[in-house]
């Protein structure tokens, strides 16, 4: 029973600074830099206090500041230039329609479901790349004027919070999240009533889940949340924790995003009259129900066979896989499968063709990326060689192919550039697509380089001290960390999630040699380390332990750090300021 719960007041907004709501509200201010720029000079000190996040720098600004505001006309007249340009940009034509406009048959609208989503800090609802990588997805799509609808959960806790103990091992903090003192909205229909996504549960039970929305730019992004007073305790936490608790819980959260995900897609559309997606892209496995889902409507509407939808479904299904081990793949038990696949959750389709789609070299386990891929036409890996890695690892799927003829292919992971690119870049080298008439100099970049380098530099000391106020050391015991790294010297990063297939100790095999390369007269290096282990993954905590007691020795602390709590706010300045990326 949960008695205490935190609720956030939004701010009562005078009316000539009224737009601000719609301006913080839509996730396009994390890379539009001029609205940006209107949030952080309309109270500089309660901008920091607020974590650079509008929605709480609105309920952090005084009444009187706010009055005071209101009668700045230079103010005023930013305000509703900023919320004019963003209402022309929430409709005017961009690159899709026009490609639209000379093929009409692309699709309507696409529906993109992910366990994660990173679009911004601000909205903590991701642990690490395959999050970053969606809201990239969705960023760009809205630039583009791609016609998606994001889908995930809402995690009342996110991933967690990081820090260290003395000894290096990994501490993990849960905080509460509160809806409405985040970007979201509540999905209502035409009576203000709270949209309910209804999916039975073994046991005569009901997983009820309300959907948020969140805009970004011109994509909505929405997100099932379990956490309502309808549900009994147990299925009320399953939007708890991103990745979280045990493989009962696992599966649960992944038949909510996918079988739930499609319905609170159909309720979305007939309430906003937004097209009907008419492709559906699994990002990663875990969404893969989606396709269930889908034979369900199809059979129980324009009623198809199973292998009519099969086909059906498979022709509007795209997959992408991600992990280049057979570690990274979400299995279940088979008899957990057909617990949770009791003939009311998806009536009409049967339960041994669904096993049969999850089905693997091991009888007892399901498998959500052979799953995937078999309701998918078309698969892809995120890179060139992932794409070949994925053909030997899901090659047995096509028997007779050979391994190149395999149909999986690559589309290679990029970035949305307005997201991460420094702004110095823009102001030396001009926007995309409107570079400066003049030649930048060598000597322009290299300052530039240096630039930033050394802004990581004075990053990298005030979270070192930071990290080590957490771990318990005194701040008079801290004047070292004002030495730490060296804004002239080649400065590698190493920034990722930590399971142990990714290796984060690879580069301690040789610690004399990486201590010499370190410590070199004439030519150091500086190693910046980050990155969260799962919470129940002790071989990944043991891997963070060991790189930082390797970096805890005073003879080359000035030189190596572990910075805890990765996380997008983090990675804006080791993406800026490194040389070297190691992956």
């Amino acid at each position: 029973m949960r008695a205490l719960r935190r609720f956030t007041v939004r701010a009562q907004l005078p009316p000539a600074l009224a737009p601000l709501q719609t301006l913080a509200t839509n996730l396009r201010w994390s890379w539009h830099p001029p609205t940006h720029d209107l949030f952080a000079t309309l109270d500089p000190q309660a901008w920091e206090r607020a974590g650079q996040d509008p929605v709480r720098l609105l309920g952090e600004i005084p009444s009187a500041k706010l009055a005071e505001l209101a009668a700045d006309a230079e103010t005023v007249v930013t305000v509703r230039e900023l919320a004019d340009d963003l209402a022309a940009y929430l409709v005017e034509p961009r690159w899709y329609q026009g490609e639209r406009e000379d093929d009409p048959t692309l699709p309507a609208a696409i529906g993109y479901f992910s366990m994660e989503f990173g679009v911004s800090e601000v909205l903590p609802n991701y642990s690490g790349g395959l999050g970053v990588l969606a809201g990239d997805h969705l960023k760009a799509s809205s630039d583009l004027g791609l016609p998606l609808i994001g889908v995930g959960l809402l995690y009342r806790s996110g991933y967690f919070r990081q820090s260290l103990s003395l000894d290096g091992w990994q501490l993990e903090t849960y905080p509460v999240l509160d809806p409405q003192g985040l970007p979201l909205q509540l999905l209502v229909d035409a009576d203000g009533e709270q949209v309910l996504v209804e999916i039975a549960m073994p046991g005569g039970k009901t997983l009820k889940s309300r959907v948020w929305q969140a805009a970004v730019g011109r994509v909505p992004l929405l997100l099932l949340d379990s956490d309502i007073e309808d549900n009994d305790p147990e299925l009320r936490g399953v939007t708890d924790r991103l990745y979280g608790g045990d493989q009962d819980q696992r599966i649960r959260q992944e038949i909510l995003v996918g079988i739930g995900g499609v319905r609170a897609v159909r309720a979305y559309c007939a309430i906003t009259g937004h097209p009907e997606p008419e492709i559906f892209h699994t990002n990663e496995g875990h969404a893969g129900y989606l396709g269930l889902e889908r034979i369900r409507e199809l059979s129980a509407g324009p009623g198809l066979s199973f292998d009519e939808a099969l086909a059906t479904v498979r022709a509007g299904t795209v997959f992408t896989t991600h992990t280049p081990v057979p570690a990274g793949i979400d299995r279940f038990p088979v008899d957990m499968v057909k617990h949770y696949f009791h003939p009311g959750l998806l009536p009409g389709v049967p339960i041994d063709r669904v096993l049969a789609l999850g089905a693997e070299d091991n009888p007892n386990m399901f498998n959500m990326a052979h799953m995937g891929l078999r309701l998918a036409q078309r698969a892809n890996g995120v890179s060139k060689l992932h794409g070949a890695v994925s053909r030997g690892m899901f090659g047995g799927l096509w028997e007779g192919f050979d391994a190149d003829e395999v149909p999986i292919g690559s589309v290679t992971n990029g970035v949305h550039g307005p997201t991460w690119e420094a702004r110095e870049v823009a102001g030396l080298m001009g926007e995309p697509g409107h570079p400066r008439p003049e030649e930048v100099s060598d000597e322009q970049l290299w300052d530039l380089r240096n630039a930033l380098r050394a802004r990581l530099v004075d990053e990298v000391r005030r979270r070192v001290k930071e990290a080590w106020l957490q771990r318990g050391a005194s701040l008079p015991e801290l004047g070292w960390t004002e030495h730490v790294f060296d804004a002239g010297v080649l400065t590698v990063g190493f920034a990722r999630r930590v399971p142990t297939y990714k290796r984060l100790t690879l580069m301690l095999r040789d610690k004399g040699r990486l201590r010499d390369l370190l410590l070199d007269p004439q030519r150091p290096v500086q190693l910046v380390v980050a990155g969260k282990s799962h919470p129940a993954d002790d071989g990944g905590k043991a891997l963070i332990q060991e790189i930082v007691r390797f970096a805890d020795d005073p003879a080359v602390r000035h030189r190596i750090v572990f910075l805890p709590d990765y996380d997008m706010s983090m990675a804006r300045y080791l993406y800026w300021g490194c040389d070297v990326w190691l992956n």
